[in-house]
């Protein structure tokens, strides 16, 4: 098994992700990211600026920040963001302790404004993917390649 299988069902499991929903979305997945890059998390989210787009499930690893939609009529699933980290740029995120949920911002490289809301099951888990994306994105990138 290679390293995202076998970090990307435990990421998914922690943000209460169901296994209907991960099988259906793993192949758009699969073809996005490295076997050998390790998934850092995984969530169900929206954008706040298109609430009736459908569902959209979020995909973060070291290298690649990657956003599926799922329409709500007749779910079927596309690609929406597939970027490597060292394209996006002004990434945000803000904690929202009493809604259980984060918003995450950043400008991916065709100077697009992506907005998600990530809807988190406690509001312990809010902290964990806090901590989450400021070990990504805040970490040192010398020794990236």
């Amino acid at each position: 098994m290679d390293v995202f299988s076998r970090t990307f069902l435990p990421a998914a499991a922690e943000a209460g992700v169901a296994i209907p929903t991960v099988s259906r979305h793993m192949p758009i997945f699969r073809r996005c990211v490295e076997p050998d890059d390790t998934t850092v998390l995984v969530s169900r989210c929206y954008r706040p600026d298109a609430p009736m787009a459908g569902e959209y499930m979020l995909l973060l690893t070291y290298r690649r920040l990657v956003v599926t939609q799922e329409s709500k009529v007749f779910h079927r699933l596309r690609l929406h963001l597939n970027a490597n980290l060292r394209h996006l740029s002004n990434v945000t995120w803000s904690p929202d302790h009493a809604r259980s949920a984060v918003e995450m911002a950043a400008t991916a490289v065709d100077g697009v404004r992506e907005r998600f809301r990530l809807r988190l099951g406690e509001p312990d888990a809010v902290w964990h993917f806090d901590s989450l994306l400021e070990h990504v994105f805040r970490a040192p990138r010398a020794a990236a390649a």
